[in-house]
């Protein structure tokens, strides 16, 4: 009997893949590979799509493109959305065993990226068309149709191959990660002190800018510190450098467990288990879920229920139009949607509290999924620290009691990571955090894994001889 999973197999052959090199890539020329893969993205970012009209549309994924490093019109209209949706589809499954895979055998793995890359792929045709058909781009002629899809599915796969190029060796860390990271402290410097306006309170975007106005002009101080109608504030400025110093505290704190080297005996070190264990894989997923629920409901609402009449349909989202963009006004996209300011908050607190629930219980889904489909939970890393030769102190060198020992602390880190990064996403936005909490945890998860893997590759250049202790 075929597995699903081998199902992909064909498909993954008619896409373009990145090789591995070859060679030992340098490390200046990793740095070059990844500065062209971050201004390319840059660039299509800025690139407007052939075809759309030039007046102002309602945005349906307005409020989640900063996490999934989209530009409204442009050719990075969904972003990287349909890459992490694919591999969302495919974790999901895997992590509730409805689909039988390996991840220990290299030809198993290897199916798992073809699979993700072809889901991918699907996703980005589908998500296009939602757009297209649901008329985020207004009414447009049939051939304009077509060259948007074409547009937008050439620009999913660029995106998909510059991801591809990172992780194979030739650049540093994932495409995905540093799309993100770039996007969001955009967001951040330009909530910061854009010097765009007036806005509706005669003052300028930026927050800081606003602030200086505000003290000029001699306004009380509550006004200077909070704006409200959703415009950054010092309230949203303090808030994202409290969350950046929070997240970093939080990162930092971990369990060391002794372990050393079973031959040679002068070899000791410390193996560390992180209270955020599974980092910020699951607000990833989280966000994706969100933000697909978010887009579908739109789309449904938008071209099968304007007018709230269908009961079944008004459960899953209904919508208002505010300006460029879609609020969610009901059904269940109403509570997956975050409240973006503290006013929001008590005009409905209730909404409030049942969104920070379904943001903790999704990431502590997803954090234990993670654990298990990626290899992180006990067994694999009891085995892993055996298969490297590493022994813990005051333990016998076998299966068995190290995977007891890890298993204390492994399942209890995991849970409490997931509920820690769903309480700090959820009430850094009703604070205003400029980015989003979600973007903020992203991108300090994002620049402690650059500074690791810059880290690494250093000493690997000065250092030929770690290179294999390093896995260089």
């Amino acid at each position: 009997m075929v597995r699903f999973i081998e199902i992909f197999r064909p498909f993954a052959r008619f896409l373009p893949d990145v090789k591995k090199p070859e060679r030992r890539v340098p490390f200046n020329e990793k740095l070059a590979w990844t500065a062209v893969a971050l201004i390319t993205y840059l660039v299509m970012t800025r690139i407007p799509l052939y075809g759309i009209g030039k007046e102002g549309l309602a945005d349906p994924f307005g409020a989640m493109r900063v996490i999934f490093a989209s530009s409204r019109g442009t050719l990075m209209e969904l972003g990287i959305g349909p890459i992490v949706t694919g591999g969302l589809i495919l974790q999901i499954l895997s992590g509730s065993k409805m689909i039988d895979v390996d991840m220990t055998k290299p030809e198993d793995r290897a199916l798992f990226t073809g699979a993700s890359k072809v889901l991918a792929v699907i996703m980005t045709i589908f998500e296009a068309l939602a757009y297209i058909i649901g008329g985020a781009y207004g009414a447009i002629p049939i051939q304009n149709q077509l060259i948007i899809l074409l547009q937008l599915a050439a620009a999913g796969i660029v995106i998909m191959l510059l991801d591809e190029l990172l992780q194979k060796g030739w650049g540093l860390g994932s495409g995905i990660s540093l799309f993100i990271a770039a996007g969001v402290a955009q967001r951040i410097w330009w909530e910061s002190i854009a010097p765009v306006g007036p806005m509706s309170d005669g003052k300028y975007l930026g927050a800081l800018v606003a602030f200086v106005q505000s003290l000029m002009m001699r306004s009380p101080l509550q006004e200077a510190f909070y704006r409200g109608e959703g415009l950054p504030d010092m309230v949203g400025f303090l808030t994202t450098l409290a969350v950046f110093a929070l997240v970093i505290y939080v990162n930092s704190l971990r369990i060391e467990i002794p372990i050393s080297h079973s031959r040679y005996r002068g070899f000791r070190g410390k193996f560390p288990i992180k209270l955020l264990y599974v980092s910020n894989i699951p607000v990833i997923f989280a966000a994706a879920l969100f933000g697909n629920i978010y887009f579908i409901s739109q789309i449904i609402w938008s071209r099968l229920n304007p007018t709230g009449a269908n009961f079944w349909m008004n459960l899953l989202g209904t919508f208002e139009v505010a300006g460029n963009s879609y609020r969610p006004s009901g059904g269940l996209v109403y509570y997956v949607t975050s409240p973006k300011s503290l006013s929001e908050v008590a005009q409905d607190p209730i909404r409030s509290l049942v969104h920070i629930f379904l943001m903790v219980l999704t990431c502590v889904f997803f954090a234990k999924t993670w654990v298990e489909v990626s290899g992180m939970d006990a067994g694999t890393v009891a085995k892993q620290l055996i298969d490297s030769g590493m022994q813990v102190g005051g333990f016998r060198r076998a299966d068995v009691p190290i995977r007891q020992l890890l298993s204390r602390y492994i399942p209890t880190v995991t849970i409490l990571g997931g509920i820690i990064i769903g309480l700090v996403a959820s009430l850094s936005d009703f604070l205003g955090a400029f980015g989003s909490g979600t973007g903020i945890l992203l991108t300090v998860g994002i620049l402690e894994q650059y500074y690791q893997i810059l880290a690494r590759e250093r000493v690997a250049e000065m250092y030929p001889a770690l290179r294999g202790i390093l896995g260089k």
